[in-house]
C-alpha cells in the first residue's frame, strides 16, 4: 500500500470512528460510563424553533434602580448629619434623583456642604433656599454619569439574578444574552409552564422586614390620609382555608425599613411539623445575622411585618430573640407558592423591576413541524443533488455521493462534540453545505476530465486534476469560512446558529472532497489499476 493511500486511508478510519462515537446518544444509543467521564459526550440539543420554548426580552426599570439609590443615600445622609452634629429636617429623595435637606440653621451649610463633598461626591448642589426661621433648603441632585453608572450596573445583576433563577427553573441550554439598551434576551427551550417561569422571573423579590403599628387604633377605619405620621396602611394577605380565596386584612406598619433580604445565603420550602402546610426557611449571612438578632431582641412582643414586593406575608408576634440566623416566612402558601418564592429569595432580589417588552411561546407542535420541514428540505436537496451528480459523472459520482453522505454525518458528529444548539436556521446551513461540498467535487472531476482528454492515465489524471483542483477549492472556501466566522464573531441568536453549522460544514466539506474521495480512488487504482475511469 503506497505511503500517500497509508496516511489517506488511516486518518478517514480514524475520523469516522470518532464521528460514529459522538453520534451514538443522538441514535438513541447509549456510551459507556468509561468514556462519557473522559469525554464529555451528549446527543445534539434542539434550539427554541425546533423543540418549542418561551422567547421574552426584558428591559430593567432603570429609573426605580436610580430612585432606590437616592432612598438610600438619602438615609445614609440622614446618619452622617447626625453623627457630624448638623441640625436638619429628615432628608427627602424625590423621583429624579434628587434629595432634599432642611437645614435648621444657614450656619451649619459649610459643614453640610464639607459632609456633601467628602461622603457623596457623586452629588451636585443644585440649589439653595432660604426659608423663614433662618433655615435653608440645600438639594442635591445626583449626576448623569453615576446615574449612567447605576443602570449598568443594575442590568448586569438583573442578568445574574435571572441566570440563577433559570438555572432553578431546570430548564437545558437556555439562551440569556445581554442586549444593547440595558435588555436582555432570554429563549427558555422545551419550557412547559410558561406562566410560572414570568412569575419567577420577573419578581423583584424585596423582602423587608417593618414592625407593626399597634398604636395607631382600628386598621379598618384609618384611611391613608388619617394613618399617624411615620406610618403607612398596608394589607395582610391571607387565605381563607375553606374556600382557599385570599382575602386582606388592612394592617398599619411603620414606614421604616428595619431590614432587608440583600443578606439572605439560602431559602428553602420547608412544611410546618404541626399543620404540615409549606412556609420557607431562611439563612442569612454574619452580617444579616447580627442585624435579625438586634431587631429580634430590641422589639420582643411586638409584631413584625414580613413583606414582599411590597406584600404584607405575615406578621407574627417576637416571642424571643432570635440570633440563630435563620428565619422563616408563612403566609398561607401553596406548595407552588412556597417553592417559586424560595428560588427568587435564594437567587437575590432584582435591583429594579424587569419588564416584559416582547414575548413569544413557541409550541412543540410549531417546533415538530419545523423539524419535518427542515429535514424534508434537506432531503429533497440531498436526492436531487445525488441524482445529478450519479448521472453526470457516473461512478465517480458515487464517490461524491458517499463524501456527501459522510459530510453530513461529521457535521452532526460536531454538532454533537461541541455542545451546539441546531436550530431552523442551523438546518439551513446543513442545506447550503450540501450544494458547497459537491461543488468542490465538480470542479475537481472537471479537471480529471481535461487530464484524460489530454491522453493520460487513470492514476496519472486523477494526481494531476486533485492537484490543480486543490488551490481553487481551498480558496473559494476559505473566503466562504472568513465570511462565517464574522457572522459567528458578531450575529446573535437565528444568523450565530446559521454560522455554526456553516463553519463546521466547510471544514468537513474540505474533508471529505479533498482527503475522502481521493481515498476512495487510490484504492481502487492500486487495487484493479483500470485502464479507463468512469467520470
Amino acid at each position: 500500500m503506497p505511503k500517500t493511500l497509508s496516511y489517506r486511508f488511516f486518518l478517514v478510519v480514524a475520523v469516522v470512528l470518532v464521528a460514529f462515537l459522538f453520534l451514538i446518544p443522538t441514535m438513541g444509543g447509549k456510551v459507556p460510563t468509561w468514556l462519557t467521564s473522559v469525554v464529555p459526550i451528549e446527543e445534539i440539543k434542539l434550539g427554541l424553533d425546533l423543540q418549542g420554548g418561551m422567547h421574552l426580552v426584558l428591559e430593567v426599570d432603570v429609573n426605580e434602580a436610580v430612585n432606590a439609590q437616592v432612598e438610600r443615600n438619602s438615609q445614609e445622609l440622614r446618619r452622617k448629619m447626625r453623627d457630624a452634629k448638623i441640625r436638619a429636617q429628615r432628608p427627602q429623595a424625590d423621583k429624579n434623583g434628587g434629595i432634599s435637606v432642611v437645614l435648621l440653621s444657614d450656619k451649619d451649610l459649610g459643614k453640610f456642604e464639607d459632609l456633601a463633598q467628602r461622603e457623596f461626591d457623586y452629588y451636585n448642589k443644585e440649589s439653595e433656599q432660604a426659608m423663614p426661621g433662618g433655615k435653608l433648603k440645600v438639594t442635591l441632585r445626583m449626576t448623569p454619569e453615576w446615574t449612567a453608572e447605576i443602570g449598568k450596573l443594575a442590568s448586569e445583576q438583573a442578568l445574574e439574578k435571572i441566570r440563577n433563577r433559570v438555572d432553578d427553573l431546570g430548564v437545558a441550554e437556555p439562551d440569556i444574552l445581554p442586549q444593547p439598551g440595558g435588555r436582555i434576551l432570554l429563549q427558555l427551550p422545551g419550557l412547559s409552564d410558561p406562566d410560572r417561569a414570568k412569575a419567577i422571573i420577573g419578581k423583584t423579590a424585596l423582602l423587608e422586614f417593618k414592625l407593626v403599628d399597634d398604636q395607631a387604633g382600628d386598621p379598618a377605619r384609618l384611611t391613608k390620609n388619617t394613618v399617624p405620621p411615620g406610618s403607612e396602611l398596608a394589607y395582610l394577605h391571607k387565605r381563607d382555608r375553606t374556600t382557599g380565596r385570599v382575602i386582606k386584612e388592612p394592617i398599619v406598619l411603620r414606614k421604616r425599613t428595619l431590614m432587608t433580604g440583600d443578606t439572605i445565603t439560602d431559602a428553602r420550602m420547608q412544611f410546618d411539623s404541626q399543620y404540615g402546610e409549606p412556609y420557607v426557611s431562611v439563612a442569612f449571612d454574619a452580617r444579616g445575622t447580627r442585624q435579625f438578632g438586634d431587631l429580634t431582641t430590641n422589639n420582643v412582643n411586638k409584631r413584625l411585618a414580613i413583606l414582599m414586593d411590597g406584600k404584607v406575608q405575615s406578621a407574627p408576634v417576637i416571642q424571643e430573640p432570635i440570633t440563630g440566623g435563620e428565619a422563616r416566612i408563612t403566609g398561607d402558601f401553596t406548595h407552588e407558592e412556597a417553592r417559586d418564592l424560595a428560588v427568587v429569595l435564594r437567587s437575590g432580589a432584582l435591583p429594579a423591576p424587569v419588564l416584559i417588552l416582547e414575548e413569544r411561546t413557541v409550541g412543540p407542535s410549531l417546533g415538530r413541524d419545523s423539524i419535518e420541514q427542515g429535514i424534508t428540505s434537506m432531503v429533497v436537496g440531498f436526492v436531487l443533488v445525488v441524482l445529478f451528480i450519479v448521472i453526470y459523472y457516473r461512478m465517480s459520482g458515487l464517490v461524491a455521493n458517499l463524501a456527501l453522505l459522510l459530510n453530513i454525518l461529521l457535521i452532526a458528529a460536531a454538532l454533537a462534540a461541541i455542545k451546539a444548539t441546531l436550530t431552523l436556521p442551523g438546518i439551513a446551513g446543513v442545506i447550503l453545505t450540501i450544494g458547497m461540498a459537491v461543488d468542490a467535487n465538480v470542479l475537481i472531476f472537471e479537471r480529471v476530465r481535461e487530464e484524460i482528454r489530454l491522453g493520460k492515465t487513470p492514476a496519472a489524471a486523477i494526481e494531476a486534476g486533485y492537484g490543480k483542483a486543490t488551490l481553487t477549492i481551498l480558496d473559494a472556501n476559505i473566503t466562504t469560512l472568513i465570511a462565517a466566522l464574522v457572522l459567528l464573531q458578531f450575529g446573535t441568536g437565528a444568523v450565530k446558529g446559521f454560522a455554526v453549522t456553516l463553519s463546521i460544514g466547510i471544514a468537513s466539506s474540505l474533508f471529505t472532497a479533498i482527503t475522502v474521495t481521493r481515498m476512495v480512488f487510490d484504492v481502487f487504482l492500486t487495487r484493479y489499476n483500470p485502464k479507463k475511469l468512469s467520470i
